[in-house]
């Protein structure tokens, strides 16, 4: 149901003032940062300040259009290509407030990844301001969460308002410079990554491969966390060698490159909650082999409290749900 709150009063002038002091500050505070999200450096603006000062510049008819309550079902949903609330970023926002957008977008990733997610959008859907944007619960408590969607795109700030899911709930991304790749994948800008995972299989032996290499994938969007009595596909990493481990400590440090460092440190956090990278398993598909050249493009990592699904073809989708505690997890596609 929509969120109800009280008519805002700060129209004219002073509300002008409010936000362009906030983009200017966020502005101010976004250094550039180091390419990987593993450094540890906070970054000095956060991006739910943001959202708590465009809560506050909302219209009443603009907070019945995105403001829903915290409990609403579409909080936890995640999509390969969804329209949170109908209206586009450009018909809800003023100029002002799009800015504002912009910058919890910038705020919530890291300074090399922003302008390439920006191109993802400009690709697949027309750029930042055809997406959607909604939110959830009171940004003046500490139950508030703000989701962005469209195709290849479920992203949100939520001030670790949900204590036991990594950035804030299931998140999806994916990009296609055109819709059936060719198999080097040219200009998508998260195949390195699936370059990066194809690095470990290499390195495997031929026993190893024989348990990593399966002939059909899971559903895509099979994110349903099974805890630590579930059943997992693919090879064991605490079964690899120490170098090999260190190719998968690889992997997951550009797979959480993309995102702000509080982000990836929480999801590390909930890994090593449920045993670390040793519990998780990683897998490999011959299904859908871009050019059969076998350079995997669907592969998969799942523990107990975690499911990673990149799927490369004919263009990337990817998966994400990692949790502190599976038995609360409730996400869902």
């Amino acid at each position: 149901m929509p969120y109800n709150t009280t008519p805002d009063n700060t129209e004219g002038m002073t509300r002008r003032e409010l936000l362009k002091t906030s983009i200017a500050l966020a502005g101010a505070t976004f250094s550039v940062l180091p390419a990987t999200a593993q450094t540890g450096a906070p970054r000095p603006a956060k991006p739910e300040t943001l959202v708590k000062t465009l809560f506050e510049s909302l219209t009443p008819k603009q907070r019945e259009t995105i403001c829903m309550a915290w409990d609403h079902p579409k909080r936890n949903m995640v999509q390969a290509n969804w329209e949170i609330v109908k209206p586009t970023i450009s018909q809800v926002f003023n100029a002002d407030q799009q800015k504002m957008v912009e910058g919890i977008l910038r705020g919530i990733t890291t300074e090399e990844w922003y302008p390439k997610i920006l191109t993802q959008m400009e690709n697949d859907g027309g750029g930042l301001d055809q997406y959607h944007v909604a939110l959830f619960g009171d940004p003046k408590t500490e139950k508030f969460e703000w989701v962005l969607t469209g195709r290849h795109v479920t992203l949100r700030a939520d001030g670790h308002s949900n204590a036991n899911a990594a950035f804030g709930g299931p998140i999806f991304y994916g990009h296609a410079p055109k819709d059936t790749e060719d198999p080097a994948h040219p200009g998508n800008i998260y195949w390195q990554q699936a370059q990066q995972a194809n690095a470990v299989f290499n390195a495997l032996d031929g026993n190893q491969r024989a348990i990593a290499l399966l002939e059909k994938a899971p559903n895509e969007d099979k994110i349903k966390l099974q805890g630590k009595k579930g059943e997992f596909p693919g090879i064991p990493i605490g079964a690899l060698s120490k170098d090999q481990k260190q190719l998968v400590q690889k992997v997951m440090t550009g797979l959480l490159a993309p995102y702000r460092p509080s982000d990836a440190k929480e999801a590390m956090r909930d890994i090593e909650a449920n045993g670390g990278l040793d519990k998780i398993h990683l897998s490999f598909y011959k299904q859908e082999d871009l050019g059969a050249d076998g350079v995997w493009d669907i592969w998969r990592l799942e523990g107990p409290a975690l499911v990673w699904h990149f799927r490369g073809a004919p263009h990337v989708h990817t998966w994400v749900n990692i949790v502190k505690d599976a038995k609360a997890d409730d996400s869902h596609t």
